[in-house]
Formats: C-alpha cells, sequence, structure tokens
C-alpha cells in the first residue's frame, strides 16, 4: 500500500510539473528560439487566418453572431465590419468568422488559427504598450504549441474526436489562453493560472454532425473568448486548478480522455519539437477529411485523360472514423455540404473545384449534383487504421478502371501552397468584403510582419 501511495503521489507530482512547464514555456520562448523556417510558416497561417477570417465575416453565421452584440460598448475591431465591441466579444466574433467557411488551417488543436489569432489580437487591442510583429509571431506560435499538445495528451485527434469532442473546442482554449496570457505579460505564476481556468472553460460535442447545424462554427469563437477570459482573469490573481492534468477525480485527462490519455505528450520534446510545423493551409472549403479524396480524384482524372462526362463511378474506401465524420449526403445547409464527402467529390466533378464558391446554394442545387452522389460509393475498411487516408477508384465509361491514394494532400507541410497559391486564396476571400486596393495593403504588411513596431496598425486594413 506504501509503494502505491508514493506512485500515485509521484503521478500527481508529473502533471503538476508538466504543467507548470507549460507555463514556464509561455513566458520564457523568445522571438530569436523560433527556427527562421517556423517563423515563415507563422507568418503565411497568419496571413491565411487573417484572410479567411474576412471572408466568414460576411456568412450568415457571422453576421448572426454580430447582431447579439449591437449596441454593446467596446474598442476592439470585428474584422471586415465598421463594428466594434469588448475584447472578449471580439474574440469570440473573429474566432467564428474564422471557422464559418470552413477554409481555416488544421492540425493544430485541431483549428488552431480560427481560435489563437482572434484572442492574441482581443489581447493586442488590451495591452498598454504597442506590441510589434515579432512578438505576435511568438504568441501565435507559443498558442499553436500548447492547443496541440493538450490534444495529443488525449490521445490526438482521432481518439478524442471520435469519442464526440471537437477538439477545436476542447483544446483550442488552451492555445488561446496561453497566447493572450504571453501578449497581456503573465509570469509564470499567473499563466498556470490561465491554463487552470482554461480547462473549466474547455467544451464542445460533435452534436452538429447529424444535422448540419450551425453550432460547429461557434466552437472557435467560444474557445478564443474563454482563452482570452482565462488569462485575464488569472492576471487578476484567480486561481486555477494545478492538478488539472494529474490522474484526480474532475482532471482534464481523466475526465475527457480517460481510456486515451498520453499525459507525457504535454511536455515530450517542449521546445524542440514545434507543433506548428504540423499545420495545413487548406486549399478546399471543406472538413479537411475530403482533401485527400479530392486531390485523388483530380489526380486519377488528370491520370486517364478523362472529364466528368467520361466517368461511370467513383468507390472510396475509407476509414470507419472518416464515414461517421464525413460519409453523409445531407447537403441542404452550407455546414452540412461542407462535412459531405460525397458533395466534395461531386463538385470536383461538376464544377471542377472545391473552392468556396462551389459550396454556394446554387452550385450546390445543380441539377447535376444528385446525380453524381447517387453514384459515388464509400465502402469502410476495417484494415484501414483511423489516421489513414481514403483510397479512390475510378470507373469509366470504356471499362477503364484506376485507384489512388494521396497521402500527403495538397496544404500539407509534405505538400504546402505555393505563395503565390496562398495568396490567390488571400485575395479571393478578402475581395468579398474589401476593394482590392485595401487588401493589398493588408496583404504587405502580413508579409513583413517581423518588421511592424506596433499590430494595431494592422486595424485600418482589417475594418
Amino acid at each position: 500500500m506504501k509503494d502505491q501511495g508514493i506512485a500515485a503521489l509521484s503521478s500527481a507530482y508529473d502533471g503538476v510539473m508538466r504543467m507548470e512547464r507549460l507555463a514556464q514555456f509561455c513566458v520564457d520562448t523568445r522571438f530569436e528560439d523560433l527556427p527562421p523556417a517556423l517563423v515563415v510558416q507563422a507568418r503565411r497561417h497568419i496571413l491565411d487566418t487573417f484572410g479567411v477570417t474576412l471572408a466568414g465575416s460576411g456568412s450568415d453565421v457571422a453576421k448572426q453572431a454580430r447582431q447579439v452584440f449591437v449596441g454593446e460598448a467596446g474598442s476592439t475591431l470585428v474584422w471586415g465590419t465598421d463594428q466594434r465591441v469588448g475584447a472578449a466579444q471580439a474574440a469570440m466574433l473573429n474566432g467564428i468568422a474564422a471557422h464559418a467557411l470552413e477554409l481555416d488551417d488544421t492540425g493544430g488543436c485541431d483549428h488552431s488559427g480560427a481560435v489563437v489569432l482572434p484572442a492574441v489580437m482581443a489581447a493586442v487591442s488590451m495591452s498598454e504598450a504597442p506590441v510589434n510583429g515579432r512578438e505576435l509571431i511568438t504568441a501565435v506560435v507559443i498558442g499553436y504549441e500548447i492547443g496541440r499538445r493538450v490534444l495529443e495528451a488525449c490521445g490526438s485527434y482521432s481518439a478524442h474526436n471520435g469519442a464526440g469532442w471537437h477538439s477545436t473546442a476542447t483544446c483550442g482554449v488552451f492555445g488561446a489562453a496561453a497566447a493572450s496570457a504571453r501578449i497581456l505579460g503573465l509570469d509564470a505564476q499567473q499563466t498556470l493560472a490561465a491554463l487552470g481556468i482554461a480547462g473549466s472553460f474547455s467544451g464542445g460535442l460533435w452534436a452538429f454532425i447529424h444535422d448540419g447545424s450551425q453550432s460547429k462554427k461557434l466552437h472557435s469563437g467560444r474557445a478564443a473568448e474563454g482563452g482570452l477570459l482565462a488569462a485575464r482573469f488569472a492576471q487578476q490573481g484567480i486561481t486555477g486548478p494545478t492538478k488539472l492534468f494529474d490522474d484526480v477525480w474532475g482532471g482534464f485527462l481523466k475526465t475527457l480522455a480517460a481510456d486515451t490519455a498520453v499525459p507525457e505528450a504535454l511536455d515530450a520534446e517542449l521546445g524542440h519539437v514545434w507543433k506548428l510545423s504540423r499545420c495545413s493551409i487548406k486549399p478546399y472549403a471543406a472538413c479537411r477529411g475530403t482533401h485527400s479524396a479530392i486531390d485523388a480524384l483530380g489526380l486519377l482524372l488528370d491520370q486517364l485523360q478523362v472529364s466528368a462526362d467520361q466517368v461511370e463511378s467513383v468507390q472510396v474506401s475509407l476509414c470507419g472514423f472518416l464515414q461517421d465524420m464525413c460519409g453523409g449526403q445531407d447537403i441542404n445547409t452550407l455546414p452540412a455540404a461542407q462535412m459531405s464527402l460525397r458533395y466534395a467529390l461531386s463538385a470536383r466533378l461538376v464544377h471542377g473545384h472545391c473552392r468556396l464558391e462551389a459550396y454556394d446554394d446554387e452550385q450546390r442545387h445543380h441539377p447535376w449534383i444528385a446525380d453524381w452522389m447517387s453514384r459515388i460509393r464509400l465502402e469502410v475498411d476495417p484494415l484501414l487504421s483511423e489516421d489513414g487516408e481514403p483510397v479512390v477508384s475510378l470507373q469509366t465509361v470504356d471499362g477503364r478502371h484506376a485507384s489512388l491514394c494521396v497521402e500527403v494532400p495538397l496544404g500539407a507541410p509534405g505538400n504546402p501552397l505555393s505563395d503565390e497559391a496562398l495568396e490567390e486564396k488571400f485575395f479571393s476571400l478578402a475581395g468579398r468584403v474589401m476593394p482590392r486596393q485595401q487588401a493589398q495593403g493588408l496583404i504587405e504588411q502580413l508579409w513583413r510582419l517581423e518588421e511592424l513596431e506596433s499590430v494595431r496598425l494592422l486595424d485600418r486594413w482589417l475594418a
């Protein structure tokens, strides 16, 4: 019994120590500690997130959310509008807009950009001293780092999301808290408290998947708001639980990941392996789970040198997790269509692309779409791991057949978008809410972000 007691005590201390190490990392990390390639990637993700948020500000869900705060006083800008609200409200509204169109980055908490950047910029609006571009980049990198590490401690994406939790919300709030704490200048003890408080603000369920409801779009905003508030509460001396990641009743991992927790992932190779480096920028306006199949279909059409009218059928062999997440056929709403693998492939065949305009209401109800959705067959392969990419098989009307699996989809770190493609995406999105000249001015500032003495100056381009 004595040995068991010592083991339990050691385990508890491990959780506390890991959490303390994360807090100290948030305080100690400097811009100079970041590898040059990571700085370049952070700049690209920041640029991309601003672009998708500007476009998202024109979405129905973003407009509806803004109506809730009409008349509220505040000085923090809601991007793509002239509305100013309180900092926490702006973090929420910008977070909702960032995720509204399913074009935000992925591979972090999962959608780290939509959570971290809105929280960071809201914190910047509250900072007494100017925040320069180098400090903004550092805070964003820290946010991506902490959010992803919490997800990996839950057993990683497929395990945590497969259990019904939406990791953008449950784990993203920690990234937002860490990044906000950094901008607000919190010390290690205050940052520790912020992370502890963030645990109580964590939440978000995949129930939206069954009817295509809009609640998924709220998750990123709620996590951004919660992270910022956690840091602000900690700044005022409110404490959070230090045993949050211990194997104790009410602990985060014990509650949300009882059977899948990997607590050592919280601080394994901290400061040496950077989690932002594994994140992807999305070329398509659909759930990231559909992207490999979209790429495969396009490559098969090129390989066989056929057009859509020469295709007889398409079959996709996929894992059970992807089937549950993206196997739906409901495309009556934008959220539902963006989670449908069948629609993504149908759009690629009918419209020739899966850009945002392919998900407009008129395009979703093109007469050929329904026909193609009925001819695309999804089949679960029990031997395929939950992290495995699907295999797409194409049959032509003249009897030819070919199959392909794209292991590294376009936009992933191993297959990145070019700067030209990233700019094209940015202008196509920002152009929905602002003149080309204004979008040009903004992107010029973002490409030279490290040189900016005060990132508050970005407001003039974001309004």
